[in-house]
């Protein structure tokens, strides 16, 4: 269901981007904005900018723009409306809904909000469950004991009990109000095969750990069961909804969030209980993927918050390495990463329980090494008799290597691995490119419309030539003539109303000047048409006119518009006495060249039809209009040589 628009504009006006963003990934100032590495792809220098004056972000690596509101839909793969729940969450706004919703639009916001109602019931009774009925706390209860939770931990996670029972759940859920349907589709209940009319609880007679979505929403439950039945599994897990999507999510991350940000670190585990107990140990920047490998999404999910990860492995030699995908996965993220090994027969749960907090804390300083270190102890005992054995280490190590994105860190690398393989350095690089030419040749074949840089050529096969980067293609007319409406525009949305003389503003000379012309590029038509729009209603467009407007192409390419990457700094001149010329320094001159260029690129595309009509009129022999086509191409070249004068350049057609 849509949110009432007096909700909406109350969530616009207090939004602030600086705390929004600030929210995900640590921010840093610089000159007037503020940068942080992107959320949204990977990178290792700050690409990603905030302005705070202007309420807007804008990623200058993969082009990601908006502001608050969009911020939000997109870093949590959420529509609108949610968004702005959740920003009204934040700040304490009242939410107003709109009834004039659609039918569909109405079923499926119902839906989601229903199932996260019924999660966090389920996650009540859960809670309710273990500490006040006597099965949960001599059952559930004494087994988080046993574990050293406290009550503080307890209710930190969100900890419960599933009572050892068919319905507990089911008939608890249904006297409340809540319908089976949704109870199904939130996997808290199941139903018979062949039997529709009976149902029954997914989790029973099992501790439960609650899984929080990023704002600590329940969204999901993982169940411990407690006794050595061998004929059901160690966990049960709640199946994807429409609010928990498990290659998204990590176990942890709502609690350990801020933690890894101020830590610039995240620890990576197993399984929930090794999350619960690092917690104990005064480490909380730490998550679990569950049991499940991990995937691209939660690899991403990390990244938001910290470019290094130490991964925590079991003390058995042979499930560390049947896992080591996952390490080459981070590193393909773009992470930093090391690993720790504890003891044989110790997980960090255990291992924590047996030393203690700061034996334990110590011990994760001590013994945590980078990935390739890590990677040749890992394989050096048994592959130090064995030449066979030992070329295998060396191909596992350059692999992982091979995985890292930046150039730098990879050569970086290749000079350590050396080192630590006792081999020359040439080696190592040569089977790198073998790697990285094996992993591109299939790119390199392919016709390309930019140069990426690569290894180079390693065998004979491949021409030198495939290697070199193609010609730039000619901008059409066209083309250029939309990037100079779009820069008319940019004039209009910075300085529409800056004054270029004593009774004329930017709007009025720019929109005089162009009359009825009309662009020929849609979407900047469009604005264009909006912009005079909001001028005959009184409302000054400028840039943040645009930015809350629901259209997003509108509202990105506005933001794309006002957008620099590069910024001067006011210590040029306070500092160092160093003036440089502004645009905004002679807005009449400014204006005055915009407008002449944007009639200079009319003009242009319109000589480029009229000789194109001159070359169908002369393949059909059509002489006459031949002759008509001339004069209006000669007129056109002079309109063309009068601006260009006016412009101060020489410019042939």
């Amino acid at each position: 269901m849509s949110l009432s628009n007096i909700t909406t504009e109350k969530v616009k006006d207090r939004a602030d981007i600086e705390e929004v963003v600030n929210d995900y990934v640590p921010l840093k100032k610089k000159g007037q904005n503020l940068w942080a590495c992107c959320p949204f792809h990977n990178e290792k220098s700050p690409s990603f900018s905030v302005s705070p004056a202007k309420q807007i972000y804008k990623c200058f690596g993969c082009g990601a723009s908006g502001d608050a509101i969009q911020f939000v839909m997109e870093v949590e793969g959420i529509g609108f409306n949610e968004a702005i729940k959740q920003l009204a969450q934040k700040y304490g706004i009242e939410v107003e809904e709109d009834h004039t919703a659609t039918p569909e639009e109405v079923q499926a916001y119902n839906e989601r909000e229903s199932l996260y109602i019924v999660q966090a019931f389920a996650r009540d009774l859960f809670h309710k469950n273990l500490l006040q009925t006597d099965e949960g706390k001599s059952i559930g209860l004494s087994y988080f004991k046993e574990r050293g939770f406290n009550q503080a931990t307890i209710e930190k996670f969100d900890l419960g009990y599933a009572m050892d029972s068919w319905d507990t759940l089911h008939k608890t859920a249904t006297k409340a109000g809540h319908s089976e349907d949704i109870l199904l589709k939130g996997g808290l209940i199941l139903q018979k095969e062949g039997d529709p009319s009976r149902k029954y609880d997914r989790f029973r007679g099992r501790v439960v750990f609650t899984i929080h979505n990023l704002a600590g929403k329940p969204i999901a439950f993982g169940a411990r069961i407690l006794t050595n039945d061998k004929k059901q599994p160690k966990y049960i897990n709640s199946p994807e909804t429409a609010v928990y999507h498990k290659s998204d999510v990590l176990y942890g991350m709502y609690q350990a969030k801020q933690a890894i940000r101020s830590k610039d670190n995240c620890y990576l585990v197993e399984g929930y209980t090794d999350v619960v107990s690092m917690h104990l140990s005064g480490i909380e920047n730490v998550v679990a993927s569950s049991g499940t490998s991990l995937t691209e999404n939660q690899i991403k999910l990390i990244k938001r918050f910290t470019d290094n990860v130490t991964v925590l492995y079991d003390g058995d030699a042979a499930g560390i390495k049947a896992s080591l995908r996952g390490i080459d996965m981070l590193l393909e993220g773009g992470l930093n990463v090391k690993a720790v090994v504890f003891p044989d027969g110790d997980d960090p749960d255990s291992y924590s329980r047996k030393v203690g907090s700061e034996a334990f804390q110590t011990y994760l300083n001590e013994h945590a090494r980078d990935f390739i270190e890590f990677k040749i102890e890992l394989y050096e005992e048994e592959a130090k008799h064995d030449p066979i054995k030992r070329v295998d280490t060396v191909r596992q190590v350059v692999q992982s290597v091979s995985k890292i994105p930046d150039p730098i860190t990879r050569a970086v690398y290749v000079k350590e691995s050396a080192k630590l393989l006792q081999m020359e350095e040439e080696i190592v690089l040569a089977e790198l490119n073998k790697i990285l030419l094996k992993g591109q040749k299939e790119t390199y074949a392919k016709p390309k419309d930019k140069f990426s840089p690569g290894p180079p050529p390693q065998d004979a096969d491949t021409p030198f030539e495939a290697f070199l980067p193609e010609e730039k293609p000619k901008l059409s007319a066209k083309d250029v003539l939309a990037g100079q409406e779009r820069e008319m525009l940019r004039l209009l949305v910075t300085y529409g109303f800056e004054k270029i003389s004593e009774d004329l503003h930017v709007c009025e000379y720019l929109i005089q000047e162009t009359g009825d012309l009309e662009f020929q590029t849609p979407l900047y038509q469009k604005i264009l048409i909006e912009y005079k729009r909001a001028l005959r209603k009184g409302v000054l467009p400028n840039a943040d006119y645009f930015i809350k407007l629901d259209d997003s192409d509108v509202k990105s390419e506005v933001i794309n518009m006002i957008s620099n990457r590069h910024e001067m700094s006011d210590n040029w001149q306070l500092k160092h006495l160093i003036y440089t010329n502004r645009e905004s320094d002679d807005l009449s001159k400014t204006t005055f060249n915009e407008i002449h260029r944007l009639k200079r690129r009319v003009l242009e595309k319109m000589v480029d039809e009229t000789i194109q009509k001159i070359r169908v009129a002369e393949e059909n022999g059509n002489i006459d209009e031949v002759s008509d086509f001339q004069m209006v191409l000669m007129a056109l070249n002079e309109s063309l040589k009068e601006i260009n004068k006016q412009l101060g350049t020489v410019k042939s057609r």
